[in-house]
């Protein structure tokens, strides 16, 4: 008897330590998220398996090297593939004060090796704590062509933002071809089904293009300044984004001019 109440004694103490250690990490997060209100950052996930010469890899590298010319900080899971083509948009984009950010994690079968285009890396041993950095530093997601992993990630969004435990942001699923099919699915299966409701779809957009990803990252990019100019200092910076903003869709302004009009078609109807 005696011994029974000291173990239960024992995991007392275990659980009241580990609600202290998690009140002490949200007070922590309250902060970080307080001295990280100046910058804005976008997550790209995708596979680690993709090489440069593949054509999803230019499409990755130029969203991001786009993004970082607004001065938008990338995120990314620091390793190869796609992680590398967004990290080294960032840092070869021109003019940018971008940060081009990586979350490597360890695995035990192998360690995947952080890109070499990284100003910050932040490692981790576990997804779990990656997954919970990703979200407490980006304000918008592109989700990538990649695998189990990038998968995963997606739904840890969507999930998060569907219960109301990340503030909604939009998650952009770059290429149609990859995900058009498992949107249909779940609107057949899941929606069909009543296990999900239409509007858990409102965050997600499905694009083709890195200036169709850009139309729905732009109006975050505003509401963010919008905030920004109501902090002390912060009109001249918003000033600056402005005419950054205007310059990136005049940009799109003259490359959409020069699409060949049976491509616009073929996207608009597809």
């Amino acid at each position: 008897m005696n011994e029974a109440m000291g173990t239960n004694g024992s995991v007392a103490e275990v659980r009241r330590r580990i609600q202290f250690t998690l009140e002490q990490y949200f007070k922590l997060e309250a902060e970080l998220q307080k001295l990280e209100k100046d910058r804005f950052r976008v997550c790209i996930f995708g596979s680690a398996r993709t090489r440069p010469e593949e054509p999803v890899y230019q499409t990755v590298y130029e969203t991001a090297r786009m993004l970082a010319e607004l001065n938008i900080d990338i995120v990314t899971g620091g390793g190869p593939g796609l992680m590398e083509a967004a990290n080294r948009g960032v840092f070869e984009a021109e003019g940018s004060l971008s940060q081009s950010i990586g979350l490597p994690i360890e695995l035990p079968r192998s360690h995947e090796l952080a890109n070499r285009h990284l100003d910050i890396k932040s490692e981790h041993k576990r997804f779990s704590s990656r997954l919970d950095e990703f979200m407490r530093l980006s304000h918008a997601v592109i989700v990538a062509p990649g695998g189990i992993g990038t998968l995963l990630e997606l739904v840890y969004v969507w999930q998060l933002i569907q219960v109301g435990m990340v503030s909604p942001r939009p998650v952009v699923l770059l290429g149609r071809e990859m995900w058009a099919g498992l949107l249909e699915w779940m609107h057949g299966q899941m929606l069909g089904g009543r296990f999900i409701s239409e509007h858990d779809f409102d965050w997600v957009h499905c694009v083709d293009q890195p200036h169709e990803a850009l139309e729905f990252i732009l109006p975050e990019l505003e509401k963010f300044r919008a905030v920004q100019a109501e902090r002390p200092g912060g009109e001249e910076r918003v000033r600056e984004a402005t005419l950054m903003l205007d310059a990136i869709r005049e940009r799109q302004a003259v490359s959409r001019r020069h699409e060949d009009p049976r491509m616009l078609s073929a996207r608009h109807t597809g």
